[in-house]
């Protein structure tokens, strides 16, 4: 699956303001976000660690999905894992559970485990009403955690917010 992203308000805000003095790094990826662009093609044009910046805009409200289309632009080389979330993407709700009780425990876990770091997702999770709105914010929170609190922490949220067999 390709993803599309655009910049938000506070996107566009943070190129003409730097407002809020992002990392070179994070505002050279959040310049190359247009719209039409795939993730595929950001990640070979961002230096570095492209989907991880990626992610952390998308968290920290500076972009936003606006299509995600059926293909991969391009293959993975043999032998080369896929190793992004989205591997691990139910079709629905794991274990069956209402979407307001996992967005409420998954807020909890996030609060618990990365204090203030966590808020910006945190609030955004909260306005998700489906399963369609909180999973791409889950996979998210699932990478910061993984950033933050190592492979240990990040296997346990999976296991209890994106496995199906949760």
């Amino acid at each position: 699956m390709a993803t599309v992203y655009r910049k938000t308000d506070k996107g566009h805000a943070e190129i003409a303001t730097r407002q809020n003095r992002l990392a070179m790094k994070l505002r050279t990826a959040l310049i190359m976000v247009d719209g039409k662009r795939q993730d595929e093609e950001l990640r070979r044009l961002i230096p570095g660690e492209a989907q991880e910046w990626l992610e952390i805009l998308l968290a920290e409200g500076y972009i936003e999905v606006i299509a995600v289309t059926g293909g991969r632009s391009t293959s993975r080389p043999a032998g080369e894992e896929d190793l992004s979330i989205s591997a691990f993407r139910p079709s629905s709700p794991p274990g069956g559970r209402p979407v307001d009780m996992l967005r409420l425990q998954a807020v909890r876990f996030m609060s618990e485990q990365l204090g203030p770091l966590g808020d910006s997702l945190s609030m955004r999770m909260e306005k998700a009403r489906t399963w369609e709105e909180l999973q791409p914010l889950l996979t998210t929170a699932h990478r910061i955690i993984a950033d933050n609190r190592g492979g240990a922490t990040a296997e346990a949220f999976k296991a209890a917010f994106l496995d199906s067999g949760a």
